[in-house]
């Protein structure tokens, strides 16, 4: 699935790794191996003041031995593994560990990939073409309203920010320990807790829990493009409050 997902400000804040590459390629990674082909759930955003980038990808239950890779330039052939190199980096935990945050230093149109293994098997995603410079990400808050806050039932409706390429939304309900509630992707501008006649992707693994009211809560919205590039990141935390 090409569509990612996705990810809050505390997720773009995290520790920063600077770039060590190791001596091997993605087309030495998948020699002697099955490779399965964009069948990892990622997209990459760029970091509000920092000049980094964050690649998210949400990591299935049992995925093994996440690596990350890059072009050596933004004019390499995205198709042609021999032109990614692999990078060292750390891998750190969004919500909880239900996804997953590699931030690092990458020039502007290069491409990058990342992987896991899974049943044996070498899964790796679209390729992402990083655009920190040429589109960065938009944090808007104020693009984001939240109604029926008086039943466990909230609604949230967004609109874009200046890019109008934007294909698919994700979006997440968190408690205040940053426990991943729902995890969804619409087309539509809009989403109910937790209604799924809109959802065109769900990553949530078990039953959602029923809000409750007088609680606080967080809702994380990211708008993608077709090109697995951010375009629009937004963190509102909300509150239910019964009449």
């Amino acid at each position: 699935m090409r569509y990612i997902l996705v990810f809050l400000a505390f997720i773009v804040c995290g520790c920063s790794v600077d770039k060590e590459i190791i001596a091997g390629t993605l087309e030495a990674a998948v020699n002697d191996i099955e490779v399965v082909r964009d069948n990892v759930i990622a997209c990459a955003a760029s970091n509000l003041n920092d000049g980094r980038t964050s690649v998210f990808l949400y990591p299935r239950v049992g995925v093994t031995n996440i690596r990350y890779f890059e072009t050596r330039t933004s004019n390499s052939d995205k198709n042609d593994f021999s032109e990614y190199d692999e990078v060292e980096v750390n891998t750190q935990d969004v919500f909880n560990g239900y996804l997953k945050k590699i931030e690092t230093r990458v020039d502007e149109g290069a491409w990058v990939i990342v992987s896991f293994e899974e049943d044996g098997k070498l899964h790796l995603c679209n390729p992402i073409q990083i655009k920190k410079d040429s589109k960065p990400t938009e944090y808007l808050q104020d693009s984001v309203a939240v109604t029926n806050l008086d039943s466990t039932m909230p609604i949230f409706s967004w609109s874009d920010g200046d890019n109008d390429d934007t294909v698919i939304y994700f979006q997440v309900v968190s408690d205040i320990e940053n426990n991943l509630l729902s995890g969804t992707y619409t087309q539509q501008k809009t989403f109910q807790y937790y209604e799924t006649n809109n959802v065109v992707l769900n990553v949530t693994r078990e039953t959602p829990p029923l809000l409750e009211l007088n609680s606080d809560y967080n809702f994380t919205l990211m708008g993608v493009s077709e090109d697995n590039w951010v375009n629009l990141f937004v963190e509102l935390p909300f509150t239910l409050q019964k009449n």
